[in-house]
């Protein structure tokens, strides 16, 4: 499938011009620490940023629940220290998954734009 796909990609290339070609190279998959970069990197990156502090407040707030837990021996209170742990465990685990759909929405984005180039290449070949 590897190979099939940069097939497609050289073929696609020849086709266009350079600074097509240019725009193509940038549309190229990227890894792990370059998506999580390009969520950085964008319009909502700030948002991105203000939730890595949030989640960095929520995760000394969960360790301060579980040392809580170890310290009390009353039921009523594990109780409590235990769903203060737990909310914040569910709290981290969204702010993650909102980084991930970014992440995932990029992704998209930029097939969307490979297939777009696609399109406007073959257009102009039969306009030819």
């Amino acid at each position: 499938m590897k190979k099939e796909n940069d097939k497609i990609d050289e073929l696609i290339k020849e086709t266009l011009n350079q600074e097509e070609a240019q725009f193509y190279d940038r549309l190229k998959e990227q890894n792990l620490i370059g998506k999580l970069g390009a969520v950085y990197k964008g319009k909502m990156g700030w948002l991105a940023m203000i939730m890595n502090v949030v989640n960095l407040v929520f995760f000394v707030l969960l360790i301060y629940c579980i040392v809580q837990f170890f310290k009390t021996g009353e039921t009523d209170e594990l109780i409590k220290w235990a769903s203060g742990g737990f909310l914040c465990l569910i709290v981290m685990c969204m702010l993650k998954l909102y980084i991930w759909m970014q992440m995932d929405k990029n992704d998209i984005l930029r097939e969307m734009k490979r297939l777009e180039l696609q399109v406007a290449t073959l257009y102009g070949k039969l306009d030819n």
